[in-house]
């Protein structure tokens, strides 16, 4: 790589690398960030449970009721009560747990002035199975990617650290949602980036591709999100954090989470189409950079139909339960779409979608400008013949 395309490179990320260092210094939460509050279950202890026998017998609610109950035997393996055993009745029907003998599961433990201590079945235990599933999912990305696969496991592993150590705590202690989640983005691409890909020219135009895209989705999300009048305040988990962290800015938080989710898709398309580019002319070194961003671009075009897709099923598929709702009542298509929850997830989409197809033409066109200025690579290794 020429010097100069080299200090030019340098010169363009720089700037965006020492902004992301000042604003993780300035953004960083302090650790005096709100206690939890009884509302959110602050004051019910969590004990695990394994069930040792299961009875089902009418629950003699009443003479016409013909509720089936499940007593169940419980014995405690953690907590003050560890070892000793506990009955609990749960009637069977949509929504409430089936046990069996055997199970693993998790109770919740509250104090009653008169009654004394009480449990209730409060989940499954699921760590075994969990653990058991990201073994495998370790050996399979190892196996198949080599040292590339563990790059991105030590990436995922830093991308955890980031939403676990700063985002999530940052936006608790009242910072603004919208600062953290582009700090934090931008945290976890240069190091996700150059840690799976190298420090070389085709990475850092790929960075700089999805920075441009995340600021291109930063500002559109705000601009629609405005000009809907979407406030993000008719769900459930907006009114809990409404009542337990008041301080938490409801429409920033529903900002930086469009900008988080359309982080790992920009990703893939803009190390997509950089590595295009660098292979096109690795395949003809003479051709120049618009030669180089055309036929680039006809993968291009190829990945925006798939991604797009991809997108908006996602996004479909979390939105479901919703949908499904909303067609029970019966309510006109307009009105189901045009609603507040909805229309935050046509927003969300669509402004996703826009920020992923102009990553697009933006890391094509900075990675054809600066491959083509590149030293000519060798002659491309032969293929075995086949026969």
């Amino acid at each position: 790589m020429p010097p100069k395309v080299r200090r030019i490179l340098v010169a363009a990320v720089a700037p965006a690398l020492l902004a992301t260092l000042i604003g993780l210094v300035l953004l960083w939460p302090s650790g005096d960030g709100p206690d939890r509050p009884s509302v959110l279950g602050g004051a019910v202890e969590l004990e695990t449970a394994t069930v040792e026998n299961v009875r089902r017998s009418p629950c003699m609610f009443g003479p016409e009721d013909r509720t089936v109950c499940q007593n169940a035997t419980l014995r405690i393996t953690s907590g003050p009560d560890e070892g000793s055993q506990i009955t609990l009745d749960i009637s069977e029907g949509p929504g409430n747990p089936s046990l069996r003998t055997g199970d693993g599961i998790v109770v919740g433990r509250a104090t009653d002035p008169v009654q004394g201590t009480l449990y209730y079945f409060a989940d499954y235990q699921r760590r075994a199975p969990l653990l058991v599933l990201a073994a495998l999912f370790t050996v399979v990305v190892v196996a198949i990617g080599r040292m590339r696969g563990v790059a991105a496991l030590v990436g995922l592993a830093v991308t955890f650290f980031v939403l676990v150590r700063f985002v999530i705590p940052a936006m608790l202690e009242g910072s603004s949602p919208l600062l953290v989640a582009i700090v934090g983005s931008a945290a976890v691409m240069f190091v996700v980036m150059y840690l799976a890909h190298g420090f070389n020219a085709k990475t850092t135009t790929a960075l700089l591709g999805t920075l441009a895209s995340l600021a291109i989705i930063a500002l559109l999300a705000g601009a629609f999100l405005d000009a809907a009048r979407i406030f993000n305040l008719g769900s459930e988990e907006a009114t809990f954090l409404q009542i337990s962290a008041s301080q938490v800015d409801l429409r920033g938080l529903l900002l930086g989470g469009i900008i988080i989710g359309s982080l790992g898709v920009l990703n893939d398309v803009t190390v997509t189409q950089a590595s295009a580019v660098w292979a096109l002319r690795a395949a003809d070194p003479t051709a120049g950079p618009m030669a180089l961003y055309r036929l680039a671009m006809r993968v291009g075009r190829d990945h925006i139909a798939s991604t797009v897709d991809t997108l908006v099923f996602a996004y479909a598929g979390a939105s479901l339960p919703l949908l499904l709702l909303f067609t029970l009542a019966s309510r006109p298509v307009g009105d189901v779409l045009t609603g507040a929850l909805i229309a935050e997830e046509i927003v969300r989409t669509l402004v996703g979608s826009i920020g992923l197809v102009a990553s697009v033409p933006i890391t094509t066109g900075l990675a054809a400008a600066v491959a083509s200025k590149a030293r000519p690579p060798g002659p491309p290794a032969r293929l075995p013949s086949e026969g």
